[in-house]
């Protein structure tokens, strides 16, 4: 059975139209236990087929229980496990379908929980280039064409951080309103800016000599990005005079 998300049980007292709530609902359910989720997310989770939400003859998404239920458990399992929404859409499948599946332990440590007794992988998941391909619906040139650009990058050892699918996933999504690779570099050098940025504020942190004030950096590092995140979308919006639902 999937696991609700915390504060699920709010969505019941708001939904309307025999049970479906609207987007906004959901973002307020789910808020709860992932404080970063954005609209943005959600849509993109839905064109990704990890959610199928119903449309009103006007357009508007209507979301049922399952739907909610089953954005919380692929968020979880983005946020423990570190896993590629290829793999959660294939497990949540499986699970559907009344498969015994079980997922490998690559999540974080949360705080105030002991160390766990088995060796556990690298808290950075990892894909090959195949998988990555794969996920993405790519071709090796096109994969070749956005190395070349900047916008993806191999690690040392050749393998793909697993967040490079989410990179993958919207390329591709802007090219479908004629958004090319090479019209992106200009979203990668703000990207790097930006980081730059975050990289310089907590650079004192990373390098104190008190290990707490060293592990504090990564939190820090994480706020910040959040908020930069956070910002660079208000801005865009703004110059466009837009504002999403």
């Amino acid at each position: 059975m999937l696991q609700t998300p915390s504060g699920g049980a709010g969505h019941g007292a708001a939904a309307t139209d025999g049970g479906l709530v609207s987007i906004g609902t959901v973002l307020n359910v789910l808020r709860d236990e992932f404080p970063d989720i954005t609209i943005s997310k959600i849509r993109f989770l839905e064109s990704e087929g990890l959610v199928d939400p119903r449309r009103t003859p006007a357009g508007y998404r209507k979301f049922s229980a399952h739907d909610v239920e089953r954005l919380g458990h692929v968020l979880r399992m983005q946020r423990d496990h570190y896993l590629p929404l290829k793999v959660i859409r294939e497990h949540l499948d499986a699970m559907e379908r009344g498969e015994a599946v079980k997922l490998p332990t690559l999540g974080r440590q949360r705080d105030g929980e002991a160390a766990p007794e088995t060796p556990q992988v690298p808290a950075v998941a990892r894909i090959g280039r195949a998988e990555l391909l794969a996920a993405a619906g790519i071709e090796e040139r096109q994969l070749d064409e956005w190395e070349s650009y900047g916008l993806i990058a191999p690690l040392p050892d050749g393998a793909y951080d697993a967040e490079t699918t989410t990179v993958a996933a919207l390329v591709v999504e802007l090219g479908r309103f004629g958004i090319e690779p090479r019209h992106l570099r200009v979203m990668k050098a703000a990207a790097d800016r930006e980081a730059g940025l975050v990289d310089q504020v907590v650079a004192p942190l990373k390098r104190h000599r008190n290990p707490q004030t060293r592990a504090h950096a990564e939190a820090r590092t994480k706020e910040l990005a959040g908020l930069a995140v956070k910002l660079h979308a208000a801005l865009v919006q703004t110059a466009l005079g837009v504002r999403l639902p």
